[in-house]
């Protein structure tokens, strides 16, 4: 970590930022608050308890990545763009590992800390919107992206190639929704019927199917990424695979899971489908007692994928 005297303040907590304070007003439902610009466009809180499970989440990643942010060889950018970047903590990291790089954050909600290294910055924007950026990239990240955003797929690789300089790399990681087991342990359980109605109403609601982010290096070939590659991850829901690397996986992914799981099907599950909280709820204790179920044999796909734009 660098030391306090080189942090900075961020700017959109500054009030020199001409940013509505409106924004900073979160959205109240079922206890939990969510982002206020483009108001239920997205279906995870932003409250400090989510921010936590974020953060976890970061963790996670990088024991899969073996330590790094990234995979893709992309040697010390000059400016990058972390879309969709949450509590900030890739962007600070990558700052802090690459002091001569100018990373951007940006996300819907506010949420990143007040003070963070001098060479980083936060913005309020949705990537769905057009892209109007002062300049191009050399490196554009995205992290737990693609089920949740409305642009199609397609429109949203060919504008990260459009917003890279020449010989600029894009990528990807993502964190599939979609469980499956190596047997068929997850066969009739709450977990399979939660996991199949969060898939359809996560549809629903934005009209992504979210299982088609496993084709990221096909959607980076067809905008015209060069050079690409791709690593994926079998990650168990818990502890019953075998080996101390997959257990300790596991364990973490089922901390991530316990906690991930109630904010985002309390709002999926009464948008889409209507659903009393009592209902939601229900269904809840249901699935969190098969999460820790080490008789089934469960796991999550994570995909990377990278690819350069051409020189």
């Amino acid at each position: 970590m660098i030391s306090d005297s080189l942090l900075t303040l961020n700017p959109s907590s500054s009030s020199s930022v001409s940013v509505s304070a409106s924004v900073y007003k979160f959205v109240q439902e079922h206890g939990r608050t969510f982002h206020r610009y483009k108001e239920g466009k997205y279906f995870i809180p932003n409250d400090e308890r989510e921010q936590q499970r974020m953060d976890y989440q970061h963790a996670i990643s990088k024991v899969l990545l073996g330590g790094k942010l990234g995979l893709a060889p992309v040697g010390t950018p000059k400016q990058v763009l972390d879309l969709g970047t949450g509590t900030g903590i890739w962007a600070i990291e990558f700052a802090e590992e690459n002091p001569a790089s100018q990373i951007l954050g940006t996300d819907l909600s506010p949420i990143q800390p007040e003070y963070i290294p001098p060479n980083c910055r936060f913005e309020i924007d949705d990537l769905d919107d057009d892209w109007v950026y002062s300049h191009k990239f050399d490196y554009i990240h995205g992290r737990g992206l693609l089920p949740f955003i409305k642009t199609s797929w397609d429109k949203l690789f060919r504008t990260v190639h459009d917003n890279l300089e020449p010989g600029g790399w894009a990528e990807f990681q993502e964190t599939v929704p979609y469980a499956r087991s190596i047997d068929n342990s997850i066969e009739g359980t709450a977990l399979q019927r939660w996991n199949t109605l969060l898939l359809q109403g996560m549809q629903k609601l934005n009209g992504r199917v979210a299982t088609e982010a496993l084709r990221c290096k096909s959607y980076l070939a067809d905008a015209g990424f060069v050079n690409l590659g791709e690593k994926k991850f079998a990650v168990p829901l818990n502890t019953w695979a075998k080996g101390k690397e997959q257990k300790a996986l596991g364990a973490m992914q089922m901390v991530n899971n316990l906690e991930a799981v109630d904010g985002i099907t309390m709002a999926v599950f009464t948008r889409a489908f209507g659903w009393a909280t009592e209902e939601v709820d229900n269904l809840l204790a249901d699935l969190k007692r098969d999460l820790q179920d080490r008789t089934i044999h469960a796991y999550c796909s994570v995909v990377v994928a990278w690819g350069q734009k051409p020189h």
